[in-house]
């Protein structure tokens, strides 16, 4: 598949992440969020084990906005919105990463807000009704379900596909269902889920990122946990678009389980292969695996924050 349009450039604003730091400092390509307005100190942003972005594709004169993810809890992201002056009213769409919590927490308290405003974008997935973690001593761990029948009643439109799509005016895709195809990246070994009277292994096929084009310098890949595997969503990129270039890539990389030193050192590699110009890890990608990223790359390596600003 092909058809993805150049961007002029994009900005990306960090709405929910797991790590704050007031102190962080601006350059020309992030800008920090400011902590005093008016005279006056500004409260603090929240940070949550959770994860949103706003987006902003500029092309010509227009500028397309969307939401990617929407977080966990509803006071954390509110709040953040609030402060960082976030205007939702000209969304061309909301996008959810894949079915965990961590990600649509928020959401119907957004539709709710504006009823039949917001398109919604997701894979048929999201709305599994059974999704558990299987613990050491046995124990099962529902995980909260979305339910499809609020997002259809709440929202403008509901476009489920496991495949990729394109949107607005072809200048964003999002991956759709992601090839597996690295030898290492295995996702989650605790994790379930049931279809009908059926159990099985929870590979996240729900799992899926977003691509950009941005005119002379290449793609920008963003995901949400990259439960698919930062590497497999790379290839797949790769092949959806025909581009090779991979300018950023940015979210969570889910670096983090029993095998966590092999798999960070088995990306690691791969990176250095693919050669992106900015590698920011985001939310479940690990403290380890972090700061072994940012040891590896230390000139392409950017650290998020919540409330940071991308200029890409």
């Amino acid at each position: 598949m092909n058809g993805l349009k150049e961007a002029d450039n994009i900005s990306l604003s960090v709405l929910m992440d797991n790590y704050t730091d007031l102190l962080l400092q601006s350059n020309d390509r992030i800008k920090r969020p400011e902590h005093y307005r008016d005279g006056k100190v500004l409260p603090p942003l929240v940070a949550e084990h959770a994860f949103s972005v706003f987006i902003e594709v500029f092309q010509n004169s227009r500028v397309y906005r969307v939401l990617f993810d929407t977080g966990w809890s509803e006071t954390g992201f509110f709040t953040n919105i609030e402060l960082l002056q976030i205007d939702f009213k000209e969304l061309e769409a909301i996008i959810l990463s894949h079915g965990h919590m961590d990600h649509f927490g928020s959401l119907i308290k957004i539709l709710k807000s504006e009823p039949k405003k917001y398109n919604i974008i997701a894979h048929p997935d999201v709305f599994l009704q059974k999704r558990f973690l299987k613990l050491p001593d046995g124990r099962n761990i529902n995980m909260p379900i979305l339910e499809r029948a609020q997002v259809l009643e709440y929202s403008k439109d509901l476009i489920e596909t496991k495949n990729p799509y394109l949107f607005p005016s072809d200048l964003i895709m999002t991956t759709g269902e992601v090839e597996r195809t690295t030898d290492f990246e295995k996702g989650m070994p605790n994790a379930f889920l049931q279809r009908g009277d059926k159990i099985e292994e929870d590979i996240f096929l729900d799992d899926q990122g977003l691509i950009v084009n941005v005119k002379g310098k290449g793609l920008v890949v963003i995901t949400g946990c990259a439960h698919a595997g930062i590497i497999n969503i790379i290839h797949h990129v790769k092949k959806l678009t025909g581009i090779n270039k991979i300018y950023a890539v940015i979210g969570g990389f889910h670096l983090i389980g029993p095998r966590e030193a092999e798999l960070i050192s088995m990306t690691v590699q791969a990176l250095k292969e693919i050669e992106p110009s900015l590698i920011c890890p985001m939310h479940c990608t690990g403290w380890r695996a972090t700061k072994t990223l940012y040891e590896e790359f230390p000139e392409e390596f950017f650290l998020s924050s919540v409330g940071s600003k991308f200029i890409l």
